[in-house]
């Protein structure tokens, strides 16, 4: 499955997470993308990100031809050292948010992904990416602990240990 993403990966406890931005064309995942590598964030992926599952777990990785490339508005096409696929961990929505949401989830090739929303300008935007991975990604199933009490049940898929 190809889709219309970036992918950024944040080094955490020993591995590669990865954080699928998605939205419509223009509305700044890129430019997203771009300030999370300024806070310690490697590209794997932008415009495109080809999607696969393998054993319980969704990964993430450029096509061919967009690897190590990421746009920047007003600049051009730049090269950008990238990583060459990443387990994903989690999955941000570019749109209007509420300030304390319920968990989501969002379904990849048969996988549910915790999922946040943001916007992708707000200055802190790139410590959110990190912030939501560190809590939501690197264990979702204690992050999500309280709604799975409740009867909410997600499939596996998240960065679990």
């Amino acid at each position: 499955m190809i889709a219309h993403a970036g992918l950024v990966a944040a080094y955490i406890d020993g591995c590669w997470r990865g954080v699928l931005i998605e939205g419509p064309s223009g509305v700044g995942k890129s430019d997203l993308a771009l300030r999370a590598l300024d806070q310690g964030f490697r590209l794997v992926a932008d415009d495109r990100v080809v999607l696969w599952a393998c054993e319980g777990s969704l990964y993430g990785r450029a096509p061919e031809t967009l690897s190590g490339l990421i746009e920047a508005r007003g600049v051009g096409v730049c090269r950008e050292p990238a990583i060459a696929f990443c387990r994903i961990a989690l999955a941000v929505r570019c749109e209007q948010h509420e300030r304390m949401p319920e968990p989501a989830f969002t379904d990849y090739v048969g996988l549910s992904i915790p999922t946040i929303s943001l916007q992708p300008l707000e200055s802190s935007a790139p410590a959110k990416l990190r912030r939501a991975l560190q809590h939501l990604g690197a264990w979702a199933e204690e992050a999500y602990l309280d709604p799975l009490a409740a009867g909410v049940s997600p499939r596996p898929g998240g960065d679990s240990r």
